[in-house]
């Protein structure tokens, strides 16, 4: 129980100081962006709701700042925010049963709406499978000669 606790505080520390991390961006009154994102199945288009779409953002040398702020998808696969500060942000999506995606980008306008299709998760390659053209046990050895 104490556990649980523990890591329900700690989830809330980083949560805020993402929040002043995004607040303190916010203090040079640059002017601002409503973001909207969409998160579909890449293979049929439907949305994946509540999937976790984190924003973090992105100092001028292109590396992930500290802090960052979560949203969570809605049955329509949908979330939003307002306020964020133009300049570079970095979006990562992670739903359980799909890849995690991620990329940069640069918030420029107003109104941004941003689509994310999500994948399958790839093939794992194994050893210990037959891929067709890996050498079978035994071919290593020099072949038999017969007496003469």
């Amino acid at each position: 129980m104490r556990k649980r606790v523990s890591v329900g505080i700690a989830v809330v520390i980083v949560l805020g100081v993402g929040m002043i991390g995004l607040a303190q961006a916010q203090d040079d009154e640059g002017p601002m962006s409503d973001l909207r994102f969409v998160v579909v199945r890449d293979y049929n288009g439907k949305p994946v709701r509540n999937a976790a779409v984190v924003l973090h953002p992105v100092t001028k040398k292109g590396k992930q700042s500290r802090g960052g702020l979560e949203l969570k998808t809605d049955n329509e696969g949908r979330a939003n925010i307002d306020g964020i500060p133009y300049g570079p942000l970095r979006i990562q999506v992670l739903a359980p049963g799909f890849q995690t995606f991620g990329e940069d980008y640069q918030i420029d306008r107003a109104e941004m709406e941003i689509t994310v299709k999500l994948k399958r998760p790839g093939g794992q390659y194994s050893i210990y499978e037959n891929h067709g053209d890996a050498k079978k046990p035994g071919d290593n050895k020099v072949p038999e000669q017969k007496p003469q």
